[in-house]
């Protein structure tokens, strides 16, 4: 059948499968022989495996305790919607209870992976009441952060609002802007980065680059009153730092110059290697700006597409060199009578 002559409901079914109940489709000898060079692969290679990952961060876990989070930072826009000034401390009290439960079994184990804790090994209880004492003081430093972050991203909900015409109120930037949800995100990973959290806060920034499009690594340090615009495609290394008041457009991108190696030739790790953006600066549609000893100061403006390895004083105007046009006549233009 040609494809013109399907229906939009043509359906094509699949073969139907005769084979008996737990019959494998590949011959046993072959399955077997497969299986074990892939056991072999496994065991040969600690790289890509780990044989007991009961420590490791779950994360389906992670992304529910973000759900949770967002639910305090944006009551009624997520979470339940029956809400009332009366009902609120309740309400707070409870997603409290399950954030910092869960979020302490995730860092407790996420410590205990760190430092390589072994099932029944010499030293096991005494690893795990170090891990767990630790989880708890950053689980409570934690929470008493949240007040904070709701005012920052306050500001940033405001921020979105203000520097886009096209928004018609604030609520329209939370529940439909991306900038706003990796900040949100980013937010959180962050408190947890500086409290030295292993492996959480990069798995928080990833979820929220997958969702957005937007890739904030959680060291990054971003000042109040930040709007990202669209955001598809924004990188935001982990050394960056951001001043009050900053925007930046799709595709932008604050990188590294280059990376720093020691003696042996591996990377010096820590070193800054991100620019700087004072307050008020904005950064337009695929910029690029790369270096840590890059400082973009205060009031500037960079332009689209502009590639950036040098700082700038402050109030200045970046751009790059115009681009000659040239425009001829469409040979294929339709008559003018042309109607859809």
């Amino acid at each position: 059948m040609h494809e013109a002559d399907r229906s939009p409901y043509y359906i094509v079914m699949e073969p139907t499968d005769h084979r008996q109940g737990g019959e494998s489709i590949i011959e046993p000898d072959r399955m077997n022989d497969t299986a074990a060079r892939i056991t072999e692969s496994i065991l040969a290679d600690r790289r890509i495996r780990r044989l007991s990952a009961i420590y490791m961060p779950n994360r389906d876990a992670i992304v529910s305790i973000l759900d949770k989070l967002e639910w305090l930072v944006f009551p009624g826009f997520f979470g339940p919607r029956a809400l009332s000034e009366h009902s609120m401390r309740e309400h707070v009290q409870r997603v409290l209870d399950e954030v910092s439960n869960s979020l302490f079994s995730q860092i407790t184990g996420a410590l205990r992976y760190e430092q390589g804790v072994e099932w029944g090994g010499p030293a096991f209880e005494q690893q795990c009441a170090a891990s767990d004492r630790r989880a708890r003081a950053i689980v409570a430093d934690f929470i008493d952060r949240i007040p904070e972050i709701r005012r920052n991203l306050s500001l940033d909900v405001q921020a979105a609002y203000d520097g886009d015409p096209a928004a018609h109120h604030v609520d329209e930037t939370i529940f439909c802007y991306p900038g706003v949800h990796a900040l949100f995100v980013h937010r959180i990973a962050h408190e947890l980065y500086r409290m030295e959290v292993p492996l959480i806060p990069r798995m928080m920034a990833e979820h929220a680059h997958s969702a957005t499009g937007i890739d904030i690594h959680p060291g990054a340090k971003i000042g109040r009153s930040f709007f990202i615009d669209h955001g598809t495609g924004v990188v935001i290394g982990e050394t960056t730092v951001i001043g009050d008041h900053c925007k930046v457009y799709q595709g932008v991108t604050l990188g590294a110059k280059s990376f720093p190696r020691d003696e042996r030739g591996h990377f010096v790790r820590g070193a800054k290697r991100h620019p700087t953006l004072e307050d008020h600066v904005t950064v337009y549609a695929g910029a690029t700006i790369l270096g840590g000893d890059t400082i973009i100061g205060a009031g500037s403006i960079v332009n689209g597409g502009v590639f950036l390895v040098r700082s700038v004083p402050a109030g200045h105007v970046v751009r790059a060199p115009k681009i000659e046009l040239k425009m001829r006549a469409n040979p294929e233009m339709p008559p003018p009578n042309y109607h859809i």
